[in-house]
């Protein structure tokens, strides 16, 4: 029996792009359908990001003309992750399995085919991972490699290459239902539930319309919630720093006392206020890097709710 197959698309002020994606979408949907890949049941769901352009009315108008199309409207903006996450929660119920991909028509559909094939084969997630990076600019992929090194070197299990197209069946979808986190990081919380997985590659295209949603800003803040909500070898390497200018600070004063009994002491401004500026930098960074922990353990005990649905077309 085919599995009913959700495409779960997170959208935040998506209205240049989102009719071109809902009319690409639907015609690969009803090919896999014709081709009995997947299920008449299956759906796509738009879920709007408190977008403050017309991107929810775009979704009601093809909600009522396309049998393909749903929506999830959330009351407020809560972030690519959030939105992602009540997307998946919301299909989950009515799925065998999900897709996640974004609305600016860089993920490229033609594999969704190779997406579901791997499920029916028997895998629980099939993780979409770019083939190359050749369309990105110098910049962006030397950050991301080292982005994705420094995440495995503080040992978080991570995919090279791989942001947010997946699929994930029902039982990797109700697995992750019982991960309570607020600060989301989806892309280290998938590989931790160790279910059977396997990898499409696909060649990431450029985005069809609109302006990126990851500006540089964005894309450092959620670094930096990756590596501080999976590893606490920040807060280790503290200590390690602390330990090593304990000891060189015993060094200094050695030398400095020998100098003195040996009558050769000198001035030495320039390199004790240096010397100063330095370590004054290391502790404001120290104290920067506690206090991103501190700030995630406040989020984390008021546990707010991660979103809240405003309102669910489906068919």
């Amino acid at each position: 029996m085919a599995p009913v197959l959700y495409i779960v698309i997170p959208c935040y002020n998506e209205q240049e792009v989102l009719p071109e994606t809902i009319k690409r979408l639907s015609a690969k949907l009803c090919e896999m359908i014709g081709s009995g890949l997947c299920s008449s049941e299956s759906r796509m769901l738009f879920v709007d990001d408190g977008s403050k352009d017309s991107t929810w009315e775009i979704i009601i108008k093809a909600h009522s003309e396309n049998e393909y199309v749903c929506g999830l409207k959330l009351s407020h903006n809560r972030g690519h992750q959030n939105a992602l996450l009540a997307g998946l929660m919301s299909a989950k119920e009515l799925c065998d399995c999900a897709v996640s991909m974004d609305a600016d028509l860089q993920d490229d559909i033609g594999v969704l085919d190779e997406f579901v094939q791997k499920y029916i084969d028997g895998c629980d997630i099939v993780y979409g991972v770019r083939s190359n990076r050749k369309k990105d600019t110098f910049f962006k992929r030397f950050t991301a490699a080292c982005f994705y090194k420094f995440m495995k070197l503080l040992g978080v299990e991570i995919i090279n290459n791989h942001a947010d197209y997946r699929l994930m069946s029902k039982r990797t979808l109700n697995t992750l239902s019982e991960y309570r986190e607020v600060n989301l990081f989806l892309r280290g919380i998938v590989p931790l539930m160790g279910f059977k997985s396997d990898i499409v590659y696909y060649e990431r295209d450029k985005r069809f319309a609109g302006e990126s949603k990851y500006p540089l800003k964005k894309m450092i803040s959620f670094a930096v919630d990756g590596i501080t909500s999976f590893s606490v070898k920040p807060l280790k390497l503290i200590s390690n720093v602390g330990i090593i200018i304990s000891l060189l600070s015993v060094l200094g004063i050695l030398y400095a006392l020998i100098s003195k009994i040996m009558g050769t002491a000198a001035p030495g401004w320039t390199a004790t206020i240096a010397s100063i500026w330095l370590v004054c930098g290391i502790i404001m960074f120290c104290l920067g890097v506690i206090g991103e922990y501190i700030g995630k353990i406040y989020i984390e005990v008021k546990a707010r709710p991660k979103y809240t649905v405003e309102e669910f077309l489906k068919k």
